[in-house]
């Protein structure tokens, strides 16, 4: 498969204090100036105000704090499924995990995770769905209204957008470009020495016409996937062939075995359509050269991808006979996955002996011509041991990713108005066992939430001075999420719209809660350490 950025595909880019431990925003019922639990005060906040004289009201809105911003950290995200051809293309890399604690094991019959343990006399945000919610409304456009998707990655050099879907060609497809004219340009030497230096010429032409088969291909691919209602991300041709990113899983064991046919079906028909064009063609030629030679490059090309083991479409193929078989598409990927492997070590021997096989007659030249033909094994059998061991990790990432469920993870939110000292709006949160903190405006509409971080870098003596819309960041239509949403969704929903809490909200527009992008990695975290 091949994350973009590929067929794929996350890390904390914050620079503010560390996300507290849960229950961090609760006070202390029995202290006289309220703070939150097991994070006491680092010292005084830059900008923080001095305490007032007696019978001064603090300012409506004073400016953040000097220094501090609203950090972007990334979700983790699953990569697309690809379709490649004649070969897998370019390693996925790995989803990024954080290394972070999750959450207590969901009680029986509950919808959340269970709340760590705290010290005594501390009340964490207990998100239960049988307690009270907030009785402000969400308000803003479209109540849990799901972000749009972020613009698409590049991936090279954009050539156009066949079906919608953009193709690249990425810059080592010049490299291969000039590999084949070099190759090809040396067997037109012989078999057409009268052409000379335009042999090359004729050998470029090949090239641009063999990677045109090649897009064929994957076309394929793609207005299969479009016919099945998975979108497609875009179409890249690269060193080895060419990738479909495909963003979503096919439903059914059928639509998985068709999706990865067509791709070898289609270049069956190319070969047999040059071959058919090749018969009235005088031998000797440079068109028939020219036709022989795709015949016989779309032919290797559906052999090779129609060979039964991932990241290969015949692997996928497997796939989806095991998937029918055992009912279940994890069977199905480590079964075509260790038999891609299997085929990767067989590629890595093999393909060496027969050539080396099929040219022993070329004795001037056998020791070049083995050094390469090893040197292309090696790279053919990397490809598709790292291909198939993605799909192995893709596969359980997708397996676990629809336990992350927005509901489970949303802390309990206090609505405040936004000149409400923060002792205050701690000492409510305290009370209704919330962990989370709301600025409302007059009609109780949410305008902005209270940054964990940032209550964490208020001194305790300082908190009566300082009103919430201080530490606040503003509300905006990213940060407004369903409650509904779960797994690849809402990992979408966060990456397209980087922050460090969000407001979930129900169908009506009720606030449900404060989401945390930090709490969704932990769960992201334990999900991918349970086993298959």
């Amino acid at each position: 498969m091949d994350v973009s950025g590929g067929n794929g595909q996350p890390r904390s880019g914050s620079d503010e204090p560390a996300e507290p431990e849960a229950g961090s925003t609760a006070p202390d019922t029995g202290s006289a100036q309220p703070q939150p639990a097991d994070s006491g005060p680092p010292g005084d906040r830059p900008g923080a105000r001095p305490p007032r004289p007696t019978g001064e009201a603090p300012d409506e809105h004073p400016g953040p704090p000097a220094g501090e911003h609203a950090p972007t950290p990334d979700t983790p995200t699953p990569g697309p499924e690809t379709q490649n051809s004649p070969a897998p293309g370019p390693e996925t890399p790995e989803p990024h995990t954080p290394d972070h604690e999750t959450p207590g094991p969901r009680p029986p019959g509950g919808d959340r995770p269970a709340q760590p343990p705290v010290e005594p006399g501390h009340s964490p945000y207990d998100a239960h769905p049988d307690r009270p919610r907030a009785d402000a409304h969400a308000g803003g456009p479209g109540p849990g209204r799901p972000p749009q998707r972020r613009p698409e990655p590049g991936g090279g050099l954009l050539m156009g957008r066949p079906f919608g879907v953009p193709v690249y060609v990425a810059p080592s497809w010049f490299l291969v470009a000039a590999l084949i004219t070099w190759v090809f340009g040396g067997q037109l030497d012989r078999v057409l020495p009268e052409l000379g230096a335009a042999r090359y010429l004729v050998s470029l032409f090949f090239a641009v016409a063999f990677y045109a088969s090649v897009l064929v291909h994957e076309l394929a691919h793609t207005i299969a996937a479009l016919r099945f209602k998975l979108p497609v991300r875009r179409i890249q041709l690269q060193f080895f062939g060419g990738v479909s990113e495909i963003e979503k899983e096919a439903e059914t064991p059928g639509r998985e075995f068709v999706l990865a046919f067509v791709g070898p079906l289609l270049s069956l028909v190319l070969a047999g359509v040059f071959y058919i064009a090749l018969l009235p063609v005088e031998p000797g030629t440079v068109p028939g050269v020219l036709l022989a030679g795709l015949m016989i490059s779309n032919l290797l090309v559906a052999a090779f991808n129609l060979l039964p083991g991932l990241p290969l479409d015949g692997g996928r193929m497997l796939r989806a006979v095991v998937w029918k078989i055992t009912g279940k598409p994890m069977s199905g990927t480590v079964a075509a996955a260790w038999v891609g492997r299997a085929l990767a070590i067989a590629v890595l021997i093999g393909l060496p002996l027969v050539t080396n096989a099929l040219g022993s007659g070329a004795v001037d030249d056998i020791g070049m011509d083995t050094v390469m033909d090893a040197l292309l094994a090696a790279i053919l059998a990397a490809i598709i041991w790292t291909g198939a061991g993605n799909s192995l990790r893709m596969a359980r990432l997708r397996e676990h990713l629809p336990e992350l469920r927005a509901r489970a993870l949303t802390r309990r939110a206090v609505p405040v108005p936004a000149d409400t000292p923060l002792s205050e709006a701690l000492r409510r949160a305290n009370a209704s066992g919330a962990r989370a903190l709301v600025v409302v405006d007059a009609d109780g509409i949410p305008v902005s939430l209270v940054r964990e971080a940032a209550i964490v870098g208020v001194p305790e003596h300082r908190r009566p001075w300082v009103p919430v819309s201080g530490l606040a960041q503003d509300l905006t239509d990213g940060m407004r999420v369903s409650a509904e949403l779960s797994g690849e969704e809402l990992l979408d929903a966060l990456r397209a719209n980087p922050a460090t809490e969000y407001l979930v909200v129900e169908e009506t527009g009720e606030i449900y809660g404060v989401l945390s992008a930090a709490d969704v990695e932990r769960a992201f975290v334990k999900a991918m350490a349970r086993p298959s």
